[in-house]
């Protein structure tokens, strides 16, 4: 029986890859559908039938972006270790990708639809979600931590620490687009990891 429709003349893996580059250059609310149409080399249509909408779109480049660009500073929470060891790396390797030469200067979750216009309300709540879920992630190397006994910061300022390491990781973002440099970066982080034992050695509490 012959098939419906005609076939793709297209690879979705290279389109997906394409979308991605451009999404990161322009942000979500200055990329077009007619700009994703010429970068990816497809019609409109062909982007509706294999993607969906733009915002469809945009959460399958989001996956792509966690799994490669947002990879390494995921890996290094559960790679290393200790707790500080694991924030450390975390810290670096996001300075690492935010300042990579053949990209732009910023993370996608922080920066690629901050503000913007009521209808895209859902694309902002989903990088909310994306970036609360680092928060989380963590949060719970920093309870692990408390497990393994290298930290002993009380349960109650574990939400704090966990807060403060992920509000640099966005303010890293924030410096790389503005034009700060690896080595700045670096010293960022090298002050952050400065006051570990003050944040990390306070009295745990007990039940």
């Amino acid at each position: 029986m012959a098939t419906r429709g005609r076939p793709r003349t297209f690879d979705p893996d290279t389109a997906l890859r394409q979308a991605l580059d451009l999404f990161w250059e322009r942000g979500y609310e200055g990329t077009s559908l007619s700009d994703l149409a010429q970068a990816m080399g497809i019609a409109s249509a062909s982007i509706y039938a294999c993607f969906g909408s733009k915002a469809d779109l945009f959460r399958q480049v989001m996956e792509l972006y966690g799994a490669t660009a947002g990879a390494p500073p995921r890996r290094a929470l559960s790679e290393h270790p200790t707790a500080r060891a694991a924030i450390h790396a975390m810290l670096r390797a996001t300075a690492d990708q935010i300042t990579r030469p053949d990209a732009p200067h910023y993370c996608m979750l922080i920066l690629a639809a901050p503000t913007g216009a009521v209808e895209n309300h859902a694309v902002r709540e989903f990088l909310a979600d994306i970036r609360r879920s680092q928060f989380t992630a963590i949060r719970d190397r920093l309870v692990r931590g408390l497990a393994d006994g290298d930290i002993t910061a009380s349960d109650a300022s574990v939400d704090a620490i966990a807060r403060y390491y992920a509000t640099l990781v966005q303010g890293l973002s924030v410096q790389a687009r503005d034009g700060a440099t690896r080595a700045e970066l670096e010293a960022v982080i090298t002050c952050a990891m400065a006051g570990w034992n003050a944040l990390t050695s306070g009295q745990r509490t007990t039940a």
